[in-house]
């Protein structure tokens, strides 16, 4: 089955067996939406967990009339898992999709179901999802204490993926989204990025971003 072997990859499913993701696997619905499409508004009740097969999704919130992205999701990741635990979960963000996006939805009554017979699933997916929450903390860290070139430059190591020998953002990203994503404002990101075109550290044709220096990068990111 296609679904296990997606699955297998997945950290959030990796301290399970074969057996634990088969089960999981089963219970998963396969859904597309179009490029622009709401899959949920920030303080509706939550009953899904979402896994990205193909497609990017944003994640954001409004605060005082402005748009700010918490972050962007790609093949291979995941978000609503808090509303798998508990009793009530209220959405903290919004979501939606910034390409054509296929999902595969979990949804809360077949996991609980799930975790009555086989409860050990329960702790090994804790422990992925509060490893999470602390690098969640870290963002938010970043956008309280840095200056935004710092802010600037760790948003795209976070993004970056490496394609052929070359780290690349694999969206093509407005500087208005990353300064939704980066507390700052759209004039900033667009001379922060210049500097760094001129310095040789990033290159950007037709909105494509590649990381040209990673070492300067991270000296920018101050994480050296």
């Amino acid at each position: 089955m296609k679904e296990i072997l997606f699955l297998r990859k997945l950290p959030l499913f990796e301290q399970l067996s074969e057996e634990e993701i088969a089960e999981i696997a089963s219970l998963l619905v396969i859904k597309e939406y179009d490029k622009g499409s709401n899959l949920f508004w920030e303080k509706e009740e939550g009953n899904e967990l979402y896994i990205i097969q193909s497609g990017a999704v944003k994640i954001y919130r409004q605060e005082e009339g402005r748009e700010i992205i918490l972050t962007v999701f790609h093949a291979h990741d995941y978000f609503g898992e808090m509303a798998l635990f508990g009793d009530q979960s209220v959405r903290s963000a919004s979501a939606s999709t910034l390409d054509k996006t296929k999902v595969f939805i979990l949804r809360r009554v077949h996991f609980l179901e799930l975790l009555q017979k086989k409860p050990d699933i329960f702790i090994k997916i804790l422990n992925t999802t509060l490893e999470r929450l602390r690098k969640a903390n870290e963002l938010i860290a970043d956008l309280a204490f840095n200056s935004a070139n710092s802010r600037v430059a760790r948003l795209l190591f976070r993004l970056s993926e490496e394609q052929t020998g070359q780290y690349v953002i694999p969206l093509k990203l407005t500087h208005h989204q990353i300064a939704d994503m980066t507390a700052t404002t759209r004039e900033t990101v667009t001379k922060i990025l210049s500097d760094m075109q001129n310095r040789g550290i990033i290159q950007i044709i037709r909105k494509q971003i590649t990381i040209t220096d990673p070492e300067e990068l991270k000296a920018c990111a101050s994480l050296e």
